[in-house]
């Protein structure tokens, strides 16, 4: 029996500019290869593997999640870091963690998406990571304060075939 095709798909809410580019500017200025693939953004899901025949149910999934989602206000405020566990330094939502923390949860209710997680769901925006040490106290000490306050309207499907950047596929306008 074939093996059905997979689309490797994540789902996130893109930073907006002026301070998607200075996040992303700041995680390559670290050395983190990411950045050059990986705008700033919240993820709502990770990195998953769906069945392509599949991604339209997934699309319509999102689409009734958006739908029934209002418009909502993040804050960014500050850094943490999620080391010792993993190299990771990032910056903090201060506001709109549980809606994050809903949709991300939602988002795994499709049949479709089945996704192990190694950790629990926390909404952040990564800022350098698998970094040398000094460049993680870096960034942690020049971004800790940072602060931004946008409306999130959308989030994006988008997918990635293996090599170079991630690849929007569809936004879902909330509300």
């Amino acid at each position: 029996m074939l093996e059905p095709a997979l689309t490797r798909i994540g789902v996130a809410i893109d930073i907006p500019e002026p301070w998607g580019s200075a996040l992303t500017r700041r995680r390559a200025e670290a050395g983190d290869p990411q950045a050059a693939y990986t705008p700033a953004h919240v993820t709502l899901l990770g990195p998953t593997e769906v069945a392509t025949d599949a991604l339209p149910a997934v699309e319509k999934h999102l689409e009734a999640l958006a739908s029934a989602q209002p418009p909502f206000v993040i804050q960014l405020r500050g850094t943490g870091t999620f080391r010792p566990v993993t190299e990771v330094v990032f910056v903090t939502l201060a506001k709109g963690i549980s809606e994050c923390e809903l949709l991300a949860e939602a988002i795994t209710r499709s049949e479709d998406v089945r996704r192990d997680t190694r950790f629990p769901y926390h909404p952040h925006v990564t800022v350098a990571q698998d970094v040398p040490p000094e460049a993680l106290d870096a960034v942690f000490d020049d971004l800790a304060g940072f602060s931004a306050s946008f409306e999130v309207s959308s989030f994006t499907l988008f997918s990635h075939g293996g090599e170079g950047p991630w690849r929007p596929r569809r936004d879902f306008p909330l509300g």
